[in-house]
């Protein structure tokens, strides 16, 4: 991890994103203190990330937005949730490493119109490394999606600087869990071990499968890294503030009362109780 004052986010690069992201002016960018994760797009431009953390923290959580640059509201929620874990007391039994991503494809985001895929035009959320990757992911382009631009998984996993970026980041900062953050389905995604949550703020737990080369299917299943995947309603348009909060909230009352317990477990694991962790099979 890089200091601030060497690779802190420039003033020019808030402006940008507060004229492309919703709810974000330059003042709670510039709030942010992102730093350059020292990972580039397609197109060369940066990562950035924030890294709030007490020095007992126990767990590590990694919360990505913009995974989908046409899904701007996904990046509005983590600026916004950055905000709360820096100015947000909270007495947790296992205080919390919180690892902000607010986005993730900078290439799509920027494009004009912003788009889904990244500069190469492949969807990020398709090109991680499942089993059987090589023999499912085309096909199910193909079959299920009827060549969908919007999804095509790429040639290979993996093929993308920044799906590659975020494996790094899953082996050395090895969060305990991953929350990606998308629109606009209004709904709320697990894949993993523990039981998820039923509910973050108004959305609901809707569990919706799994898909080849997905970051759920990658880490939740393959890897064991429980993955809350959000959806939003709106990609265009945040919720509330409010209910941002109250999302926050309940992420907070979640992590620590179902993924606390099993850090305390000292290595015994913790428990599946989502059909998700019985199947890699295409959904």
């Amino acid at each position: 991890m890089v200091s601030i004052a060497a690779y802190a986010v420039p003033m020019r690069s808030c402006l940008d994103y507060s004229l492309r992201i919703p709810n974000v002016k330059p003042p709670l960018c510039e709030a942010a203190q992102l730093t350059d994760m020292r990972a580039r797009s397609v197109l060369g431009r940066p990562i950035w990330g924030r890294d709030v953390a007490p020095d007992d923290a126990g767990l590590r959580v990694l919360v990505l937005g913009g995974m989908h640059g046409d899904e701007m509201s996904s990046s509005s929620l983590v600026f916004h949730w950055i905000l709360l874990a820096q100015t947000m007391p909270a007495e947790l039994p296992s205080p919390i490493h919180w690892r902000f991503i607010p986005a993730l494809n900078p290439d799509g985001l920027f494009a004009r119109p912003s788009k889904r895929v990244n500069a190469h035009g492949v969807d990020l959320n398709r090109n991680f490394p499942t089993p059987n990757w090589s023999r499912d992911a085309r096909v199910y382009w193909e079959k299920r999606t009827l060549r969908d631009p919007r999804r095509w998984p790429g040639t290979q996993p993996l093929s993308e600087p920044e799906s590659r970026f975020l494996l790094d980041q899953m082996n050395t900062f090895r969060p305990n869990l991953i929350v990606s953050v998308h629109a606009p389905y209004g709904v709320l995604d697990f894949d993993g071990p523990s039981v998820p949550p039923s509910k973050l703020g108004r959305l609901y737990l809707d569990q919706v499968g799994i898909f080849p080369g997905s970051l759920g299917n990658y880490g939740g299943v393959h890897k064991r890294v429980p993955v809350v995947t959000i959806e939003l309603p709106n990609a265009a348009r945040t919720p509330q503030d409010s209910e941002m909060r109250q999302m926050w909230i309940d992420l907070l009352r979640w992590t620590s009362d179902r993924l606390g317990q099993g850090l305390s477990a000292k290595g015994g694991g913790l428990a599946c109780a989502s059909t998700s962790c019985e199947t890699g099979a295409i959904q």
